[in-house]
């Protein structure tokens, strides 16, 4: 779907002369960026800046990545501050506020462009997808100059030059697309780790998640291109991967060649210079005994494995169309912790779902009682148009809703800390990631089971692993010491 008016000429001739074949195509498109960012520092007498903002999942952060990868080939300079020439945001649709955080910043920018003429912005991700708000944009923020959805991320490069060259808002959405192009340009937020699609989409239609809607249906990547881009990003000093997809245990199942997710996991964990592998999200559906099997024996998969279980009462489950019930969580839990005993079980949350009644949620606190999430992302329902639950009956008031999510919340902490409380003392290895934002002379770490710790040490740790003694817990994270 694409609202165009007549172009000039100048992008009439450049659309014309464009190669057909996609990759050839995008590398064109970001060398004609690049001759028009050039004349624009010349008359401008100074570089110029692009900011890219990303709300919502690790996919969106991954998809950010490529975009900057064009602008910085395209000659931009990053910058994290919006005060920049070319503003990006990569949007979120999945709760309410992530969207309105979205519709707040866009007044700021509106000042910020007033000042430079030179200014450029742009709309991306899953909110893109969703008529209504594309409308909106068009109608209360027409400064916006070009907007575009999850389909069209392996476009970015020709939808810049048409922004760049038009003086109108452009608009292109795809509604739904089995396309997958490789080797688009990225530049990775983090030097020694990284994140690798290998699903995109989703098949699962839970009744209350637009992502099926906005992401399309669910597809795989070939596994020899993954394990390619794994095998460069090593090459390139990268010690830790996450594999990312809306249900990564159904990978592969509509290739040629079916491969599941446990075999692809084999292949990865064969390729030198990766020594973690992490994964999200997991399905508990799809979660086969394969997968607990592969990660029982691995050496480089992570202590970590997030399966959201969004309600512990399986009437609320079977409405939510979760596919599977209360009792086959529990069985797979118990399946994970016989053959993964010091495995990390975090989880997603849902309180306040249509119709959910106190009993329900008394099911839900029992389940986490039970289980005994490290942690757990707890969420109040937030009702999304387009969605089966959106228009269900006996939508909960808000003030039951504030009461459950404080007593989850409470209970959700307190096993939190006590989990936690077990790794004090211990010797444990730890990637370094970055400085310590509140204080400059520790650095900041993570375990296998995904566990922050602080501890003195230089700059030149991030990137390396390290042990370090678990001094203190402090509930979410340890104070530490590394040990010589």
């Amino acid at each position: 779907m694409s609202k165009k008016r007549k172009i000039n000429p100048v992008l009439e001739a450049i659309m014309a002369a464009a190669p057909v074949e996609d990759a050839a195509r995008q590398e064109y498109f970001i060398d004609v960026a690049h001759k028009e960012v050039l004349r624009l520092k010349e008359t401008l007498q100074r570089d110029l800046t692009c900011c890219v903002n990303t709300f919502g999942c690790q996919m969106n952060a991954r998809d950010s990545e490529k975009i900057l990868g064009v602008l910085e080939k395209a000659g931009y300079v990053p910058s994290e501050d919006e005060h920049a020439d070319f503003v990006i945001y990569n949007t979120c649709t999945v709760r309410e506020n992530a969207c309105n955080r979205v519709y707040g910043r866009l007044g700021y920018l509106s000042t910020l462009k007033k000042k430079n003429a030179a200014m450029k912005i742009a709309l991306c991700g899953c909110m893109m997808q969703e008529e209504h708000v594309r409308e909106k944009i068009h109608q209360s923020y027409p400064f916006v100059d070009l907007v575009f959805g999850t389909h069209n991320i392996y476009q970015f490069s020709e939808l810049l030059v048409m922004a760049l060259f038009c003086d109108y808002q452009v608009v292109e959405v795809i509604e739904g697309s089995d396309k997958i192009v490789e080797e688009l340009p990225i530049v990775r937020k983090y030097a020694y780790k990284s994140g690798v699609n290998i699903t995109f989409g989703c098949n699962n239609f839970c009744s209350y998640c637009i992502v099926p809607y906005v992401r399309g249906r669910e597809k795989s990547r070939e596994p020899k291109d993954i394990l390619r881009e794994i095998e460069t990003l090593a090459a390139d000093g990268v010690v830790e991967v996450m594999l990312l997809g809306q249900n990564v245990n159904s990978y592969g199942k509509g290739l040629k060649d079916p491969i599941t997710f446990a075999q692809l996991l084999q292949e990865v964990e064969k390729i030198d210079g990766i020594e973690r592998i992490r994964f999200m999200t997991s399905h508990p559906k799809d979660l086969s005994d394969e997968l607990i099997e592969v990660m029982a024996n691995s050496k480089k998969i992570c202590r970590h494995l997030h399966l959201p279980v969004q309600s512990g009462s399986s009437r609320i489950l079977k409405i939510m169309n979760r596919h599977y019930d209360r009792e086959h969580y529990l069985n797979l839990v118990n399946k994970i912790r016989e053959k993964l005993p010091d495995v990390a079980l975090t989880t997603d949350i849902i309180v306040g779902f249509p119709g959910e009644t106190e009993e329900d949620f008394l099911e839900t606190l029992s389940l986490v009682k039970e289980v005994e999430y490290d942690s757990a992302f707890t969420f109040i329902y937030s009702k999304r148009s387009g969605t089966p639950a959106a228009t269900m009956p006996d939508q909960v008031p808000e003030d039951v809703v504030k009461d459950r999510f404080d007593r989850l919340l409470k209970a959700v902490q307190e096993i939190s800390e006590k989990k936690a409380n077990v790794l004090e003392g211990q010797d444990v290895t730890v990637l370094v990631e970055s400085v310590n934002e509140q204080d400059p002379n520790l650095v900041t770490g993570r375990l296998s089971n995904n566990s922050i710790v602080h501890f003195p040490g230089e700059k030149t740790l991030i990137g390396k692993f390290v042990t370090v003694h678990l001094d203190t817990c402090k509930g979410f994270y340890y104070l530490g010491t590394k040990v010589n």
